[in-house]
């Protein structure tokens, strides 16, 4: 199984609830069709670089996912039809990618070096 990662945009105008319970619903979708979910991560409401459906901000989402390939293209479908989905942007990692996020979920990226000052 190939390693992916989702990041979806959400309207602006739903509640923390609403755009809990659509992300809940991408994930059911993932875990029903084989998918195995690594990591999750909410960025929350941020500013739009540019203005999309006339909205400035959006909610985003980060998924990454073991998956087989032909569920992407479900999952992608799925976005199209809902609504509250603004974009959406699904990668294939290779294993220099898998290697890193492995490292970032780790912490190895948040250690701070040693100076010879803290040594004394």
């Amino acid at each position: 199984m190939q390693q992916y990662e989702t990041v979806i945009i959400l309207t602006p105008l739903l509640s923390d609830e609403a755009a809990k319970e659509a992300i809940a619903k991408f994930s059911k979708i993932l875990t029903d069709n084989g998918a195995e979910i690594v990591q999750e991560d909410n960025w929350g409401l941020r500013k739009l670089a540019y203005p999309i459906q006339k909205k400035s901000t959006g909610y985003y989402h980060l998924t990454e996912f073991r998956a087989p390939g032909e569920l992407i293209n479900k999952l992608e479908i799925e976005f199209r039809r809902d609504e509250r989905v603004m974009r959406f942007l699904t990668i294939a990692l290779d294993k220099n990618a898998v290697a890193y996020n492995d490292k970032k979920r780790s912490g190895a990226f948040n250690k701070k070096p040693k100076t010879e000052e803290a040594a004394a």
